[in-house]
């Protein structure tokens, strides 16, 4: 069978995946960079998985090639839109990028100079959106981290006192705000399970987070109401008039904050309500492990994070951690393959719609199997993100940004380096104790 036959895979929007077939696995001619284990093996031998790593040979290409994309990065940054202070897109995205190195290197520098990007951020915020990722709660959110992390109690405070004012508009009964998580309740609750998460957890009172998310469970039962689904999909939500299925846009993104045992949703709501909102999202899976863009979209094409399988994993991964339930897991892994086989797109090397992005789904399937097969695949998706810029790929819009450019893929490379603690930023949250791992052979 043809792997990458255009009716079975959309060729136009990917890169056929030739580590599949082992292509790419022989050392180049006349490298003398020595034996195949040190060219490509990755990892390190065979060591029990508790001690399986990725190898320094590797590692060595990684922070060389972070070094090279951040002065280009830097250097871009010069014209980019100074009043762009999302995460999403803007200097927010940059500042995250910093705070990161700063976890994985402890480099005092680049928390320094994620202050940098805070100080000039919080002069600009607009009051528009409410969210994490496109509006202010992203800003004052990772402003307040930083100030946290150099100790300046009074700015970080100062932070969460104005993201906490943003609350009142979230919860109104008269907005009109959506659920989602770019631009809806969803990202503002992320907001506050982050500072929960990076500060301590009671940075913002358990009630204001009840709050948003009582907000969020009303809107979708009402929905659902209004569509007739109750009985089979208790919670349901839409964005501009599409019930969008992805993390960005649709209700995987919504059920995977739900689910974040940070959020403390009661048992009975997430058993009652979450779950059979998440079979019923199940059940919409296409044959080849995909899933639509929304729920009335029957054409299996895109394979992002916004939209597709690299989102709806971490709902699944997140549903087997809460439920305990194998077909979470299995469908978890068949996302993974559909990933690994249709995962190198066109659209670049973003978080967002682009490799890294999808790269971050084996990381995420990695931490919670300890099978080495998915960090094998992480490293794989990291190698292509070495060679930026070589595979003809769009030039995004903005594209030096965190989730459509070459920030989102300094993010990536740098979690390669500390696999057991990789975070998806700006969606996945550290674990507050270490989660149980599950048993895999060999």
């Amino acid at each position: 069978m043809n792997h990458f036959d255009t009716a079975d895979c959309c060729v136009c929007y990917l890169f056929p995946n030739y580590f599949l077939f082992g292509f790419g696995f022989l050392p180049k001619q006349g490298s003398g960079a020595g034996t195949l284990d040190s060219l490509i093996c990755f990892f390190s031998g065979s060591f029990p998985v508790s001690c399986f790593q990725v190898n320094a040979r590797f590692l060595k290409r990684i922070q060389a090639k972070i070094k090279d994309l951040l002065q280009q990065m830097e250097e871009g940054l010069k014209t980019a839109d100074p009043h762009d202070c999302s995460a999403y897109t803007g200097w927010t995205g940059i500042a995250l990028l910093y705070l990161q190195l700063y976890r994985v290197t402890k480099n005092q520098s680049h928390l320094q100079r994620s202050l940098d990007y805070v100080k000039r951020i919080l002069r600009n915020l607009n009051g528009r959106r409410v969210t994490f990722l496109c509006g202010d709660a992203g800003p004052l959110a990772v402003g307040a981290v930083v100030y946290h992390k150099l100790k300046n109690d009074s700015e970080s405070k100062e932070c969460v006192a104005k993201l906490l004012q943003l609350q009142r508009t979230v919860v109104s009964t008269d907005s009109e705000l959506p659920d989602e998580l770019l631009y809806g309740r969803a990202g503002y609750l992320y907001a506050l399970l982050y500072l929960n998460t990076e500060i301590g957890p009671d940075t913002v009172p358990q009630s204001v987070i009840k709050e948003v998310i009582d907000a969020i469970i009303e809107s979708g039962k009402n929905f659902s109401k209004e569509e007739r689904k109750t009985d089979r999909c208790p919670l349901l939500y839409q964005w501009h008039r599409k019930q969008y299925v992805g993390a960005a846009h649709g209700v995987a993104g919504i059920y995977y904050m739900l689910m974040q045992p940070i959020a403390n949703v009661d048992q009975e709501t997430l058993t009652e309500l979450v779950k059979p909102s998440i079979d019923y999202v199940r059940h919409k899976k296409f044959r080849s492990g995909n899933y639509p863009s929304s729920l009335s979209n029957e054409t299996d094409r895109l394979v992002h994070w916004c939209h597709g399988a690299p989102g709806v994993i971490h709902m699944l991964m997140q549903a087997y951690k809460t439920f305990k339930e194998d077909k979470y897991l299995k469908d978890a892994m068949d996302c993974s393959d559909v990933i690994w086989q249709r995962g190198l797109l066109r659209k670049g090397y973003g978080i967002c719609h682009g490799t890294a992005g999808n790269g971050y789904s084996f990381l995420s399937l990695y931490n919670l199997t300890q099978d080495r097969k998915y960090l094998y695949r992480a490293c794989k998706f990291a190698e292509w993100c070495l060679e930026y810029g070589a595979h003809g790929c769009r030039i995004p819009d903005r594209p030096y940004s965190l989730f459509e450019g070459m920030a989102g893929a300094i993010h990536f490379l740098s979690d390669i380096s500390v696999p057991e603690t990789s975070q998806f930023p700006a969606f996945e949250l550290r674990p507050q104790r270490r989660e149980n791992k599950v048993e895999q052979d060999g």
